[in-house]
């Protein structure tokens, strides 16, 4: 008579997420040595590895001499069922596979039943649960209420323009557009480095990963000055650049 146990519904179990059997199972099953089963595993690990890496871990069990560690091969369905073709088939080989695809199917089946709703008055009626329940509320609560502070200021700095069909203009007319005034934002743009002018020169200039970016431009204007028509080359926010600022003036530390 063989000493060989018969498999069992544990044979295939979820490990981390994923449903597994072992060589262990694989052995007991197709009537074959543990130590026969891992050497077929090493000898087709790359096969294997076609459908997932191959774990191994090491697993105690008990012998005449006391307890002894050997190594156990992990193998999802795929993998299982491609180690299986590799033996003889046999009639208790085949009686396995059937088997083994059979838990296999029905390992998948029970996690896709949905989960029955908890019942209210025992929920009510128990403390622990309560209070686990009123946690997890807490914590939505807050998280919520957190996302809405981050994404209030940038709301109200996007309606500031939402009705606005807006071009390039002039820093002066983008102070209107988003409510500050013009000589603090001319400060601003300095100060962030949006704009800069030359040693001597009068006239602001966009840096150039601003203007990269889309959030400057410039014109050539002309103005008459003492009655000589000279050129100048003005800087322009564009509608990319008045939508950047709107949400970098509405945080409290806009940089």
């Amino acid at each position: 008579m063989s000493n060989i146990t018969p498999i069992t519904p544990a044979a295939v179990f979820l490990k981390d997420g994923q449903a597994v059997t072992t060589s262990l199972a694989i052995a007991e099953g197709t009537r074959n040595e543990h130590a026969s089963v891992i050497l077929l595993v090493r000898k087709y690990q790359s096969d294997l590895q076609e459908f997932g890496g191959v774990r191994f871990e090491i697993a105690p069990f008990e012998t005449a001499g006391g307890t002894q560690n050997r190594e156990v091969a992990l193998l999802n369905e795929q993998q299982s069922t491609l180690l299986l073709t590799y033996m003889r088939n046999s009639d208790v080989v085949r009686s396995f596979k059937k088997a083994l695809v059979k838990m296999f199917w029905e390992l998948a089946k029970a996690q896709r039943q949905p989960v029955p709703p908890a019942d209210p008055l025992a929920v009510l009626n128990d403390p622990a649960q309560m209070r686990n329940l009123l946690l997890n509320y807490s914590e939505k609560v807050l998280a919520l209420e957190y996302a809405n502070e981050q994404l209030a200021p940038k709301a109200g700095a996007l309606d500031r323009i939402a009705t606005r069909s807006i071009g390039s203009m002039c820093i002066t007319d983008a102070a209107k557009v988003l409510q500050v005034r013009p000589n603090d934002l001319f400060r601003w743009l300095q100060a962030n480095q949006w704009i800069y002018r030359r040693t001597g020169g009068k006239s602001w200039l966009g840096y150039q990963n601003r203007v990269q970016a889309g959030h400057l431009e410039h014109k050539v204007v002309t103005h008459v000055v003492g009655g000589e028509e000279r050129v100048f080359e003005q800087v322009l926010i564009t509608a990319k650049g008045i939508a950047r600022l709107a949400g970098l003036l509405a945080e409290p530390r806009a940089a």
